[in-house]
């Protein structure tokens, strides 16, 4: 492939070298580098690209994108300056697998809590529905029948454009993606073409990252400000942010809302452990899924299928049969009648949404039972505030490890157990072994009583000094209540 195809779109400040020349590969890795690469130079959170520009060119580079042109050049080397080499990246790696995402329906979906949830049910809606479906999504991404591990909510432009150009060579018409607001910050999504977004709600999460709430906000809003004039932005009206996604936006402006008027209306009938019974525009359907948090989730795949021209009847009908994604709300019980429920919550605003799901269903003699940890190396300041809503929502709550990563599971524990009042401290228990934890809330569950174990959902792993153990929350669940049933 010839580089001056791949760099169409790319605003260049300083070009040293011929672009009419016989490129490779595209390498954001210095290890990858192979003879003919372009080698992007990208300021990382942890490295400098540019620090390893000289070793890619021994290695075989002949092409070096970098913000900041090196004093020294290699002859028979192309040096092209950009202003940002990460948005380069996103604009170059889309040229060079033929830009797949102008020729999919292309629908990003972000927010705080919601995002695989809404991915899911809508892939699941469109296989329904005869369409051959790519999906993007934390917990895997999928073109059609074929699962393809997932290892970040957003893939790297290179990962993503090639997954794009698979299933487009698979014949898929629409893909569904999660748009963490990191992939946003970090132009992951560069160079792509979606014909709509969707927002589920925000709250405070990520901070570790973007440092203040605001920010936060702005990466969120940033995906709806640069949606086509042709494509819709579907927002949340019930999230007090909600309408502040559509304020600059060019796209069609679309809501959705269970209290507010919007342009597809949701109203809660019943809500119980067996689903959820909602009136959608007007039309009264019953649903696997449970709880309001979910009642949001269908009201967004809904109307997101409105504005893809689907059949209205066609759609609730196929949506009244759905489950929802692994490890949301994934809920087992034993002869007991002991309920376990097995959720990935790991915000204190999605830990509420459960819980409150739970207090809303229960008949009002059972315990609820919570274990819960939080993450390391990711933001502190939830920490105290997870430990209190579990509380306050829980009768029984055991504080235990998540995923340390590279931090000290008991300092982790003791920055929860800061959260937790005095009043509240008589119904804690704090336990770092998560499996004793899981064991522990199991004996202590009695006939009717719900266990949650909130924060992993769909991982089968726990992360500790960067190695992955083999840990799944529903199998230990499983095993546990079926030891005492």
């Amino acid at each position: 492939m010839q580089l001056q195809d791949v760099l169409y779109g790319v605003a260049i400040t300083n070009l040293v070298g011929s672009t009419n020349r016989e490129i490779s590969m595209l390498t954001f890795d210095s290890r990858e580098v192979q003879k003919d690469a372009v080698f992007f130079a990208v300021k990382g959170t942890l490295s400098d690209g540019h620090a390893f520009i000289s070793q890619t060119i021994a290695a075989g580079a002949s092409v070096i994108i970098c913000q900041d042109m090196p004093e020294q050049k290699d002859a028979g080397v192309t040096y092209i300056e950009v202003e940002d080499s990460s948005v380069a990246l996103g604009i170059m790696a889309a040229n060079y697998f033929g830009n797949p995402s102008a020729a999919l329906k292309l629908v990003g979906i972000t927010g705080t809590n919601g995002k695989t949830t809404i991915a899911t049910i809508l892939f699941k809606l469109f296989r329904s529905l005869g369409f051959h479906t790519g999906m993007i999504s934390t917990v895997q991404n999928q073109i059609d029948d074929e699962i393809i591990a997932a290892t970040h909510t957003t893939p790297n432009p290179l990962a993503l454009n090639k997954l794009l150009r698979d299933m487009v060579t698979a014949g898929c018409t629409h893909c569904f993606m999660e748009v963490s607001s990191h992939a946003v910050v970090q132009h992951r999504i560069e160079g792509l073409t979606f014909v709509g977004g969707v927002f589920s709600n925000i709250t405070h999460d990520h901070l570790d990252f973007h440092k203040t709430f605001d920010n936060y906000i702005r990466a969120k809003k940033a995906f709806f400000d640069d949606l086509p004039k042709l494509g819709f932005a579907l927002t949340n009206a019930d999230d007090k942010n909600g309408m502040v996604m559509l304020q600059n936006t060019k796209a069609s402006k679309k809501t959705y809302a269970l209290k507010q008027l919007a342009d597809y209306k949701g109203r809660v009938i019943e809500n119980r452990f067996s689903g959820l019974n909602l009136e959608i525009d007007e039309v009264d359907v019953f649903f696997k899924l449970v709880g309001s948090f979910n009642a949001y989730n269908l009201l967004a795949a809904y109307g997101t299928a409105m504005l893809l021209d689907q059949d209205k009847v066609a759609v609730l009908t196929i949506l009244s049969n759905l489950s929802g994604a692994e490890g949301r709300f994934d809920y087992v019980s034993n002869a007991k009648q002991i309920i376990g429920i097995v959720d990935y919550a790991h915000t204190p605003d999605a830990v509420q949404n459960v819980l409150s799901t739970i207090q809303d269903i229960r008949k009002g003699t059972e315990q609820v039972i919570t274990v819960i940890g939080c993450g390391g190396d990711r933001d502190k300041t939830k920490r105290p505030v997870m430990a209190q809503v579990a509380c306050d929502w829980s009768d029984k709550v055991i504080l235990t490890s998540d995923n340390p990563r590279t931090e000290d599971p008991l300092e982790i524990l003791k920055e929860m157990e800061a959260g937790v009042s005095p009043t509240n401290r008589r119904k804690t228990l704090t336990i770092a072994d998560r499996r004793e934890a899981i064991k522990t809330a199991c004996h202590l569950a009695r006939p009717g009583d719900i266990i949650l174990i909130a924060g992993k959902g769909h991982e089968k792993y726990q992360d500790i000094n960067g190695v992955k153990h083999h840990f799944d929350d529903k199998e230990v669940l499983t095993e546990q209540l079926n030891l005492i049933s």
